[in-house]
């Protein structure tokens, strides 16, 4: 299936259940924290510069925002999570509309979660990657920010990733710098993989 990725047209943001789209497209859902370039990671797959808002401060996704690529599937962008200069109350609001979201299976094709690979995934990414689980649903992971680790951190720090998150050892686990374009083409190869099975 080839899917021209660059044709990408922002569709629409859901702000509560009754405005999600369910019209049997695959939807592949990107998750992660607030400042872990999230809208970095999907602008590269993309090939497009500032498809996705790169904010200048974390949390700007506070909607679900979905992106049609090609007429072929949805790209949903979930509200960044974990990010502490919000309201509570805001807080609440995108948490549960994530739980909506994810109490429909039906809906999810793909999970495509973003973490930073210079770090231990925290408990909200721990969070996240079981939500993702309890669907059923297939899960990639992207371990963003690869260039800012040296050659000899890469495969422990991805080991973390993988015990942290309690990836099963077939579970999809790419090292990816959206800065550098590093696994672009695996990712896009998994997600198209995906969404055709």
């Amino acid at each position: 299936m080839a899917v021209n990725v660059q044709k990408a047209e922002f569709v629409l943001s859901a702000v509560s259940p009754k405005t999600f789209i369910q019209d049997g497209l695959p939807q592949v859902a990107f998750a992660g924290r607030s400042n872990v370039g999230k809208s970095s990671v999907i602008n590269r797959l993309l090939n497009r510069k500032n498809f996705a808002r790169v904010g200048a401060a974390p949390g700007k996704t506070i909607h679900i925002n979905y992106f049609k690529i090609d007429g072929a599937f949805y790209l949903v962008d979930l509200p960044g999570y974990g990010y502490a200069k919000v309201s509570k109350a805001e807080r609440d609001r995108w948490g549960k509309l994530m739980e909506d979201y994810f109490a429909r299976p039906d809906l999810l094709t793909l999970g495509v979660m973003i973490v930073d690979s210079r770090h231990k995934p925290t408990a909200d990414d721990c969070t996240m990657a079981r939500w993702f689980r309890d669907t059923g649903c297939p899960l990639i992971v992207v371990a963003n920010k690869l260039d800012k680790l040296k050659k000899s951190e890469i495969e422990p720090n991805l080991q973390l990733v993988r015990e942290t998150l309690e990836l099963d050892e077939d579970a999809v686990l790419i090292p990816f710098s959206a800065e550098k374009g590093t696994g672009r083409e695996e990712l896009l190869r998994a997600i198209l993989s995906g969404i055709q099975k």
